[in-house]
């Protein structure tokens, strides 16, 4: 038995999944027997924490900075000389006394990195990882490349956005298991696909409207005009997806040959995370490729998103 979740309501609304078939509500004596359990959540950026936000790159604007627009009270921010174009040349050396001295004089653990031209090369943004990890110990670091958009101030929002849901995610994970201890955990994606409990941990903006899609999932399979109560068929759209990962980049190629090469790169990449998210090793499998020429950057730059699914273990 597969066992859907749907959160967000009064009380958690458990249904039983038995062969791919709906089975109907879950027994609560036989619910920690499940054989894995699907959460449908909507993450609410009410609860988000404060973030620390290390941008590195070149001067700006105040109207253009880390956190500019965003609420009182969402963090604190700076940046620091360092940051690639977007054909990986360095436009600075990577100032890690500032970032040493950012990170022990901030007093939060929930850091957002982000560095001109990483999702060409992330080198800037690693480097401030450790710099982080050595002065906080126990700090959640989320690396802006690791969401790929190419848009600085994009990928930076991303970056915060993950960074703030971590601890809510964390928490709301920690609850989940208390219930029902030894079952593996997965939780649904926001668009399709589901992620392992460590997955939405790390990355929770993943799952931000997982509860959404489930719902729209659960009722294109029950029947709209079945009266089916929202959180049944959110539960239930929960146990219908398969763990899945995404991989964006921006890559720089001339001619097919290299271009294959760096596509075969960022497949491997995918591969290694869909198993992350929760898929058996030998299910993982890509799903999609998609390259787009950037016309508007020098020849060779392309902009490739590559998915991956597998089954659950």
């Amino acid at each position: 038995m597969i066992l859907g979740v749907a959160l967000g309501g009064r009380a958690p609304v458990a249904v039983a999944v038995r062969d791919g078939a709906f089975a109907g509500p879950a027994d609560p004596r036989a619910a920690r027997a499940a054989r894995a359990a699907c959460v449908a959540v909507d993450l609410e950026p009410a609860g988000a924490a404060p973030v620390a936000v290390i941008r590195v790159g070149g001067p700006c604007p105040p109207v253009l900075g880390p956190l500019a627009g965003w609420p009182d009270g969402s963090g604190v921010a700076t940046i620091v000389r360092g940051g690639h174009s977007l054909t990986g040349r360095p436009l600075a050396p990577l100032d890690t006394d500032a970032v040493r001295a950012f990170a022990a004089g901030c007093g939060l653990t929930d850091f957002a990195v982000t560095a001109t031209g990483s999702p060409v090369l992330a080198d800037h943004e690693l480097a401030v990882a450790a710099v982080v990890s050595a002065e906080v110990p126990g700090a959640r670091i989320t690396l802006s490349y690791e969401f790929g958009r190419p848009g600085l101030r994009e990928r930076e929002g991303d970056a915060i956005r993950n960074a703030a849901l971590g601890p809510a995610a964390g928490r709301l994970a920690d609850e989940v298991a208390a219930r029902l201890p030894g079952v593996p955990l997965y939780f649904a994606r926001s668009g399709s696909g589901l992620v392992s409990e460590h997955y939405f941990r790390r990355y929770p903006l993943a799952c931000l409207r997982g509860a959404a899609a489930s719902h729209a999932r659960g009722l294109a399979a029950l029947g709209e005009a079945a009266g089916v109560p929202g959180p049944v068929a959110a539960a239930y759209g929960a146990t219908l997806a398969v763990p899945e990962a995404q991989v964006e980049r921006i890559v720089q190629a001339r001619g097919r040959a290299e271009l294959d090469r760096v596509l075969q790169d960022v497949r491997d990449e995918v591969l290694t995370r869909v198993v992350s998210a929760g898929a058996a090793p030998g299910s993982a499998a890509i799903a999609e490729t998609i390259v787009n020429p950037l016309s508007y950057l020098p020849d060779g730059l392309y902009r490739v998103l590559v998915t991956a699914r597998g089954a659950a273990p």
